[in-house]
């Protein structure tokens, strides 16, 4: 085992060299179909060595509780991965001999390793070894042809392989066996990478998860399109802007429990004179660091709590937080300005929108509605990155200014689509 493994080690030290360029198209397809299997293949060494330390219980002479506890320190793994680890290794090692087998052949992956170990385990006991070889085999049958979420979709029917004369009444117990776990489960957490980005990891039952997207679906459809051009989100992100909104939409307008005899709000922290020269960073309540950008555009309609800092940088005077758009003139804006998002081609309607300072308070800009104007978020974000520019007309209605790069001579726009005139 040792001489095969610093093998494979010395030959991916000669492939690491290899300029991929002066392959060819062929070989670039082959070679990654091959790299594919052979991924899948040390998988298979590396579970079977899981599953030695876990049945030496070598976990005891590191002073770890369980070689899930001992992966998370020699192999640096997060806990989910560890004991993904021991718990596919087990299988593999015991009942699941011919899933072990291809995957040792490379001719299934490790994620479709998992999937036929879950699919096997909603099968009731007593069964029988030849049943469960079938189960087995047919599982294996669809991982050859089938994405791993493919399968585990299709192994929900493995009933009517192995038991097809109560195949209906074992699938109704297994789903509501299923839909007790999931909501046992259920969980829900916001992490952060430490490089800005913060990670939403949840899992939710089938009925939360349909509730979850009847409210995100209508919120994520792909905004129409404008000058300057149509939606270019991926759907990932639409639905990431969805659930901000859903979240916004309930601080503003929605009836959430007071938090310290307040409504929940976000906070951020920032030096006036930074914010008024656009320096510096701003500090959420989380620890978290914004750019001043978006500080100001926070800034634009949110619950502002002015602070006296003292010498040592310490709150030593409090003011009572005041909106700087009300709602009344938030309804004033959108009667003004046609019901909506005033940016050109736009219809979102008032509900998704900001109230934002053509000059920014900050700079003296005053909160009226000589100097507001009604943004959906997305062309909030837009219009603080500065390309486009609005101004108010003669008229006292908003015009948008577009960049060169759309109209050399930025001719001002407006939106139509609210008001017909």
């Amino acid at each position: 085992m040792a001489d095969a493994i610093d093998a494979i080690g010395d030959a991916l030290d000669g492939a690491s060299d290899v300029p991929l360029w002066s392959l060819s198209d062929d070989e670039v397809q082959t070679l990654l179909a091959d790299a594919h299997r052979l991924e899948a293949r040390v998988h298979e060494v590396t579970l079977r060595l899981v599953a030695e330390v876990d049945r030496r219980e070598l976990s005891k002479r590191v002073g770890a509780g369980s070689t899930t506890a001992s992966l998370r320190c020699e192999l640096n793994l997060t806990p989910t991965a560890a004991k993904q680890h021991v718990t596919l290794a087990t299988a593999l090692a015991g009942p699941l001999g011919l899933t072990r087998e291809a995957l040792a052949a490379g001719d299934i992956s490790r994620a479709h390793a998992q999937v036929v170990m879950k699919a096997m385990d909603t099968l009731p006991s007593g069964l029988g070894t030849e049943a469960l070889e079938k189960a087995e085999r047919h599982l294996l049958g669809w991982c050859r042809r089938f994405d791993p979420r493919e399968v585990a979709r299709l192994g929900r029917r493995l009933f009517e392989v192995v038991a097809p004369e109560d195949a209906e009444q074992r699938e109704a117990k297994l789903l509501e066996k299923q839909e007790r776990d999931a909501a046992r489960q259920r969980h829900l957490a916001i992490g952060s990478d430490g490089f800005g980005r913060h990670l939403l990891r949840g899992q939710f039952d089938s009925e939360s998860a349909a509730t979850i997207a009847a409210a995100l679906d209508p919120l994520a459809k792909p905004l129409p399109s404008t000058v300057e051009g149509p939606d270019t989100r991926t759907p990932g992100q639409r639905y990431a802007d969805a659930f901000v909104e859903l979240c916004r939409r309930q601080l503003t307008f929605g009836d959430l429990p007071t938090r310290g005899g307040e409504k929940p709000q976000v906070m951020v922290t920032i030096d006036l004179d930074k914010l008024m020269r656009s320096v510096g960073s701003g500090l959420l309540d989380t620890g978290d660091r914004l750019s001043v950008a978006a500080v100001r555009k926070l800034a634009c309609d949110a619950q502002v709590i002015p602070a006296l800092l003292g010498g040592d940088g310490q709150p030593s005077e409090l003011g009572r937080s005041s909106r700087t758009f009300t709602a009344a003139q938030r309804r004033a804006l959108g009667l003004r300005d046609g019901s909506g998002c005033a940016f050109p081609e736009c219809d979102r309607p008032i509900a998704w929108c900001d109230g934002h300072h053509i000059r920014h308070w900050v700079d003296g800009g005053a909160t009226d509605l000589s100097n507001g104007v009604l943004l959906c978020c997305y062309h909030h974000t837009v219009i603080h990155q500065g390309d486009w520019i609005v101004q108010m007309a003669v008229d006292g209605r908003p015009e948008f200014l577009p960049p060169g790069w759309i109209d050399r001579e930025r001719r001002p726009r407006r939106n139509y689509l609210h008001r017909i005139e």
